[in-house]
């Protein structure tokens, strides 16, 4: 099997697995362990591993209390300088290997401790377990090493998901905290995450390593110290700072290693500190690192209108299984234009999915559409009207299994018939307000299709299938689907509020 497709499909199922993480020593009791909200799909098996799994274990939450966070001026911050404590880094040295390139962008201050030694230990004692890890890696790394060169952060970054998520994007913890950089719903908001019915911001590949990079580089501009600022990434800068006050007050020293902290966020550095010690050097420890080409993986493809995620997988000619690992974001079949029109593909698929696309111009693109329920229907009326059980009714739509309030809004087959569902390995995710509402237009002498079709920003198909056998006369009234305003806090303009670097 070619190299790529062999990565995608192992990746893709080991997405769908909810394997996040590795098992957790006794004294790592206090993290969190990532909860799908439903069971994965059934998906062909993963090529055999020499040893069985491990059983899965918490990943850390990367709790961020964003109700008790500074404010955030909104920047996204490129930084041209190497940040302070931040070594000069030769970025300029040819590598081939990404995980050569990413050594040569290792900079922060190294962690020697007994701690750290012993998280050595115990990853290269689970070789099966970093093996998947790793694989996991190999369709997102690229992308994250570029971002983090281009804001002067230090490589090791790169390496946060594994302690994070374990390099899976559908990790999903008791506390509500997901994707690969495991943000909470409130600061994914903050950092401009969408969250809603359709889609979820934070499992979002580019838009949540963008949000990661930014709170990481605002919090090191408040410490100006990596071991701090990591610490406040996975506890809470606030919580962080308490830490510094009460040392500063009792005249001890206020370093990261000196500050009382709980056991997860104590162990939580010396994990990538561990695996940064591991990719310096893994041939001693008998853990294989096989090479990752250094050039991009994937790339975006915009301006799409409304489809299936079938269908959108067939157009890119890849499985449907491959194309959820690089869009793990979508949380139903369909995916709606309104509210996110781009989907990440393979670099060598974007050219057959714009062609097979092209071809399919004019055509309908999705078997599902959104249907609002009728006052006094239930789930077993809905159910039967559109030919599907129950359960795969609520699956699709995100709901509970003992949910008995029927939503304002769900999503059913357009065709009257019900679709396989086992067949769309989706992470389906709990419902979450809309933000797409239902308006309605009076179409007036003169106007045409088209017109309304771009005044509201729909496609002109969604149009006619939102009005099936409608003649768009001058007086008839139109019902569209758009992008619902959001209310959005004024952001200050001034600097975020920092720290004293006394004691830092």
């Amino acid at each position: 099997m070619h190299l790529k497709c062999r990565v995608l499909v192992g990746v893709a199922a080991a997405l769908l697995q909810a394997c996040a993480t590795p098992p957790a020593p006794q004294d790592t009791a206090q993290e969190e362990t990532p909860q799908p909200q439903a069971a994965p799909l059934p998906v062909p098996a993963p090529q055999a591993q020499s040893a069985p799994p491990p059983p899965p274990a918490p990943a850390g939450t990367g709790l961020l209390d964003a109700a008790k966070l500074p404010p955030f001026d909104g920047e996204k911050r490129e930084v041209k300088e190497p940040l302070r404590g931040v070594t000069t880094i030769d970025r300029t040295a040819p590598a081939d290997d990404l995980w050569q390139r990413i050594r040569q962008g290792f900079a922060m201050p190294d962690l020697d401790n007994d701690l750290v030694r012993e998280k050595v230990a115990y990853y290269a004692a689970r070789p099966d377990y970093l093996q998947r890890v790793f694989e996991r890696s190999r369709i997102y790394l690229y992308h994250i090493v570029e971002e983090l060169e281009k804001r002067g952060l230090p490589t090791e970054l790169a390496l946060l998901p594994m302690v994070e998520s374990a390099f899976n994007p559908m990790a999903y913890s008791r506390a509500h905290a997901s994707g690969l950089w495991q943000f909470i719903p409130g600061t994914g908001r903050r950092f401009e995450l969408q969250q809603n019915w359709w889609y979820d911001g934070r499992r979002d590949i580019v838009d949540s390593t963008n949000a990661a990079l930014d709170y990481l580089t605002f919090l090191y501009e408040m410490h100006g110290d990596w071991h701090l600022a990591l610490a406040s990434y996975n506890w809470g800068e606030n919580a962080v700072a308490r830490a510094i006050a009460k040392n500063r007050a009792a005249g001890r020293r206020t370093d990261y290693s000196s500050l009382s902290m709980p056991a997860e966020t104590r162990h939580y550095i010396p994990k990538l500190q561990a695996l940064k010690n591991i990719i310096i050097n893994p041939e001693p420890l008998g853990v294989r690192l096989d090479p990752i080409p250094n050039q991009p993986y994937f790339t975006v493809y915009t301006k799409l209108r409304d489809i299936d995620v079938q269908l959108a997988a067939k157009l890119a000619e890849m499985p449907v299984e491959e194309f959820i690992a690089l869009n793990p974001g979508f949380s139903r079949p369909i995916i709606r234009a309104a509210v996110t029109p781009r989907i990440v593909l393979p670099a060598d698929k974007v050219d057959v999915f714009h062609a097979n696309l092209t071809k399919r111009e004019g055509s309908s693109l999705v078997s599902w559409k959104t249907y609002h329920p009728k006052r006094g229907e239930t789930f077993e009326s809905i159910a039967r009207k559109f030919r599907m059980a129950v359960a795969q009714l609520k699956e699709v739509n995100g709901i509970g299994p003992r949910v008995r309030a029927v939503p304002s809004l769900l999503v059913v087959p357009s065709n009257g018939e019900a679709i396989n569902a086992r067949k769309l390995p989706i992470m389906y995710a709990p419902p979450i307000p809309v933000r797409v509402r239902r308006i309605f237009h009076r179409v007036r002498v003169g106007e045409t299709q088209a017109s309304i079709a771009k005044r509201y920003g729909v496609a002109v198909e969604d149009l006619k299938r939102w009005n099936p056998g409608s003649s768009f006369r001058p007086g008839q009234q139109l019902a569209l689907e758009v992008r619902a305003p959001t209310k959005r806090k004024l952001r200050s303009k001034s600097k975020p509020r920092k720290y004293r670097k006394t004691g830092y």
